[in-house]
């Protein structure tokens, strides 16, 4: 999915971070902004859906 988002947006994209974690969490945050969480869903992401949420989040905000 790291590949996905700096194919699609990286001018968009200053940095990345990954977070390890236990219990099955996957959370993508773009500044400060919850966009997808699975555990909150109770779902995997589909594919392509965070790199829509991506888009839009940032689009809305420009």
């Amino acid at each position: 999915m790291i590949a996905e988002l700096l194919e699609e947006y990286q001018s968009e994209i200053e940095t990345i971070k990954l977070v390890p974690s236990s219990g099955g969490v996957f959370e993508v945050i773009v500044n400060d902004t919850l966009i997808f969480s699975k555990k909150n869903l109770e779902r995997h992401a589909e594919p392509g859906e965070v790199i829509s949420l991506f888009g839009n989040h940032i689009n809305s905000n420009n």
